[in-house]
């Protein structure tokens, strides 16, 4: 499951968007999931994970932490208690709640932004910080990728 690219959208008076087609084949080419919807950890915007990704995800924290350590416990339980199932409706549309949406600092204007197995949801005023200048990537990628590969990655 892949999702790539970024297009722009607006919700309606009710906090409504439609998800957009190119990701709605994606996922239902995967089985038509169910869609989590979370704010970002690092970012403000939000972020929508098909069932299997967040369960993968969720099992891969509850792996790393201990339910007898109360600070492992409060940090799964903030990063549990700040999900919402979210289902499309007939017309692929889903409801972003109002609570989510003054997380994201979401107006109207949004751009959806498919980053491989998730796809991010930010207020279209603060696109611009999730870029980088073409210098700074250029370096950045030069720097990961021309890094020699190990045999591991061969």
């Amino acid at each position: 499951m892949r999702f790539l690219g970024n297009i722009e959208a607006k919700t309606d008076m009710k906090g409504r968007a439609f998800l957009p087609a190119t990701f709605r084949k994606v996922l239902e080419a995967s089985g038509g999931e169910t869609l989590m919807l979370r704010k970002d950890i690092f970012q403000r915007c939000l972020v929508l994970y098909p069932e299997s990704v967040w369960n993968e995800q969720e099992n891969a924290l509850r792996k790393r932490l201990n339910r007898f350590n109360a600070r492992h416990q409060q940090i799964f339980r903030q990063y549990v208690s700040q999900v919402e199932v979210v289902t499309l409706d007939g017309n692929g549309r889903f409801l972003i709640p109002k609570r989510y949406m003054d997380m994201a600092d979401i107006k109207q204007d949004i751009v959806f932004i498919g980053m491989d197995d998730t796809i991010e949801i930010w207020a279209g005023e603060n696109i611009g910080q999730t870029q980088m200048e073409s210098e700074e990537f250029g370096k950045a990628l030069e720097e990961i990728m021309g890094q020699e590969a190990t045999p591991a990655d061969i």
